[in-house]
């Protein structure tokens, strides 16, 4: 039940979060999304299949990539995330791609059908995340490659103050093991459980770079992960945990605004 209950805060606090994700996230992710496709060593032809896509801000990376003789599939829990990502598809390409909406735990995908699988930030969300990498070794043909990118440490995350914040307000369930993957070795060992083999991972700093409180703070909880439990506030409310989150914030506060450290891990493992 807990992690049924876990999986409907996702699935609506994305929905939720999906018209300012792209807009506060896209360039603060870059070099984890970088990195992720560099691991990936997508190839012209490949089939490509991206887990917990949100708008495709790595899917469509993915498809120019795979060129013309390639394809690329979305999925995402969130079916707004998917009905944007879709609507980005007619805009941006007339190749090969498209977006589904679906349970990265419970894949509708027969077996040995991609090349590659990604799952760009997406794994501390679920659940089960050994499950959801297990159902990617199960789509990947022998030899094919899966990589995952995670936040870091906690404490190499200046801004994971925010799910304490908010639970003093509501208990929002929004994933309680959030960092867990990013510790030393975890999510490689995590790799390990669900089965792949040839695993290998790199640690990355990013920081975070927000040139207001307005910007931090619309990041955090309009296009973030506390998204649900931040619609339900009232103003009031919303302005206290503005105001909190910001003073934690406060020894990253320069005259150009907030520099938050941040951290990503992302980890690579193969099907034999």
């Amino acid at each position: 039940m807990e992690a049924e209950l876990q999986r409907r805060v996702q699935r609506y606090g994305w929905d939720k979060a999906s018209d300012f994700y792209e807009g506060f996230w896209e360039k603060q992710l870059r070099p984890a999304q970088d990195l992720l496709m560099e691991m990936a060593a997508i190839a012209p032809g490949m089939k490509v299949l991206d887990i917990a896509c949100g708008t495709g801000l790595v899917s469509f990376r993915a498809l120019e990539s795979t060129g013309d003789t390639g394809y690329v599939l979305g999925t995402d829990l969130s079916g707004k995330m998917i009905e944007l990502a879709s609507e980005s598809a007619v805009k941006k390409t007339k190749g090969s791609i498209s977006f589904e909406r679906m349970d990265a735990e419970e894949l509708r995908i027969s077996d040995s059908e991609f090349d590659v699988v990604l799952c760009a930030l997406g794994l501390m969300y679920m659940p089960g995340p050994q499950r959801a990498l297990r159902e990617m070794l199960r789509v990947l043909k022998p030899g094919g490659r899966a990589v995952a990118a995670v936040w870091g440490k906690r404490d190499h995350c200046g801004w994971a103050e925010i799910f304490e914040i908010v639970d003093r307000h509501v208990s929002s369930e929004v994933c309680p093991m959030f960092f867990n993957l990013g510790n030393p070795g975890m999510l490689s060992l995590t790799f390990k459980s669900a089965g792949f083999a040839r695993i290998s991972s790199q640690t990355i700093s990013c920081p975070l770079h927000f040139s207001s409180g307005e910007e931090a703070c619309g990041a955090a909880f309009a296009g973030g992960p506390v998204a649900l439990a931040y619609h339900k506030f009232s103003e009031d409310v919303k302005k206290e945990v503005h105001a909190d989150y910001l003073s934690s914030l406060e020894p990253y506060r320069s005259e150009k605004g907030y520099t938050v450290p941040g951290e990503f891990v992302v980890a690579t493992g193969f099907k034999e």
